[in-house]
């Protein structure tokens, strides 16, 4: 049996070619079974019949921007079943304007999957093209190699136009090579790796400020293989550095932390150093908390504590001491310490953020939950203080202290109770800060948590002397 209808597509991103024939077809109520996608230079299928593209008869009807949107991007996806997908995602957004909304159905669900892959490699794209200098016939050229997964090419033209409008560059790609002069834009037949040039004098200054740069304290191998996939790194010049930049991480780590605590206040001591860095905090004005505070409370402690606890904020009581955890928290805290056998006084206690957040209710000031930003604009004195104290373990008392040491969202009852490696190589453990049990609503739910806040403790205290300073 012969297909209806046979659309052949001008190429494999040809939005408008798929949107003219689409249009057409679903208002002559032509079902996706019976519509045969192709390529023009492609594979025909054997089973369709001629070219067809009905002229509508029935009424014109419109569609949501988002749907144009996510067609553009999901069009240019190198799975051959697009062209069908997006023909009945139409007829349904035809059917039920607000069909993209259910992100339950497997077909909108499967189209989305699409238009994210493709702007993914767009990302890739913007980021690993490197340009090489060659000299042609007009002068300076900058020509580049790139290998995308997708039909992306023509659609990031544009990027490339708008950011590099005053240089003379070509894109070489599998599939199609880019070209642009300063005033127009050209295309031509796909290259091949050995067509690009190999490198240029530029090169070797790229690569000595790129290895100037690269942190071994932020590395992290997978996550960057992640990001950066190897495929792109034979036409990235500063690729062929990192075997040997990852071979030196650990002693340029040792090397950094030496250096910084040397940039320290000229002290002669860790206490110095500490009291320097207080007197600093002191001033802080990060974020805009310390306009209404009375003071900055900044972590207290002795320089050769094995546990370092960080809690949220100060209250309204440690605003007006000026030290972290004296108010009704601080005695639920202390008295769980003292249960788990853990002395406060040997181990140091901060917070995540320095300056106390609060709203006027009367006269009384109500706590309320730091946001993000403020909670970065703090970190900076998380990460000196434990840079000085230099805790084997770290415990994170609540949700915003977890996002404090992790830079993310930590969820506090799944990760709850289990060792979790920080950054520096330090572990840290995750529990629920003392103001949790003092919230919830009876004594006897009270009770159990504190059970539970105390066992946690005394796996801290465990775990901590069991571990080398």
């Amino acid at each position: 049996m012969i297909d209806a209808h046979r659309v052949t597509l001008s190429a494999e991103d040809d939005f408008d070619g798929w949107r003219n024939a689409a249009r057409g077809l679903a208002e002559a109520g032509v079902s996706p079974a019976a519509i045969a996608w192709q390529v023009a230079g492609g594979a025909t299928d054997l089973f369709a019949g001629p070219d067809s593209n009905p002229p509508p008869d029935g009424p014109s009807f419109a569609v949501p921007r988002n749907f144009v949107d996510l067609a553009k991007a999901a069009i240019c996806h190198r799975d051959p079943e697009r062209f069908a997908l997006l023909y009945a995602l139409l007829l349904k957004l035809r059917a039920n304007r607000h069909a993209l909304e259910d992100r339950a159905d497997p077909l909108v669900d499967r189209v989305e999957k699409l238009a994210k892959e493709v702007r993914r490699d767009a990302h890739k794209m913007h980021a690993f093209v490197r340009f090489r200098e060659v000299v042609d016939a007009d002068g300076a050229r900058f020509v580049a190699w790139f290998e995308p997964d997708n039909h992306i090419v023509r659609r990031e033209a544009g990027f490339f136009v708008r950011r590099f409008p005053n240089m003379r560059w070509t894109i070489m790609t599998p599939e199609l090579t880019i070209s642009w002069d300063g005033g127009a834009l050209t295309k031509s037949p796909g290259a091949t790796l050995k067509d690009a040039p190999d490198g240029d004098p530029v090169e070797e200054t790229w690569k000595t400020y790129y290895a100037s740069i690269f942190n071994p304290a932020r590395v992290k191998v997978k996550a960057m293989t992640k990001e950066m996939p190897k495929k792109y790194w034979k036409s990235m010049p500063e690729t062929a550095l990192i075997g040997d930049l990852l071979a030196g991480a650990q002693a340029r780590e040792a090397a950094m932390i030496e250096t910084s605590r040397a940039a320290l206040p000229k002290a002669t001591n860790i206490e110095a150093a500490w009291a320097a860095l207080k007197a600093e905090a002191a001033l802080c004005t990060r974020c805009d908390l310390y306009r209404c505070a009375s003071q900055t409370v900044f972590g207290e402690g002795p320089p050769n504590a094995r546990i370092l606890f960080v809690g949220e904020q100060p209250g309204d009581h440690e605003d007006l001491a000026g030290r972290p955890f004296v108010g009704p928290a601080g005695e639920v805290f202390d008295a769980a310490l003292e249960k788990a056998g853990i002395e406060r006084s040997a181990t140091y206690v901060t917070n995540a953020v320095k300056h106390f957040k609060f709203v006027l209710r009367g006269k009384r000031r109500i706590h309320q939950t730091p946001e993000a930003s403020e909670i970065n604009a703090c970190r900076w004195w998380i990460e000196q203080e434990r840079d000085l104290i230099r805790p084997p373990l770290t415990v994170a008392l609540g949700a915003t202290a977890a996002r404090s040491l992790f830079g993310k969202v930590m969820a506090v009852g799944k990760n709850r109770g289990i060792p979790h490696l920080l950054c520096d190589g330090s572990e840290a453990w995750i529990t629920v800060h003392p103001s949790y049990i003092l919230r919830l609503p009876d004594a006897a739910a009270r009770a159990v948590e504190r059970d539970r806040f105390i066992d946690d403790l005394k796996r801290i205290r465990d775990r901590a002397y069991s571990m080398p300073k």
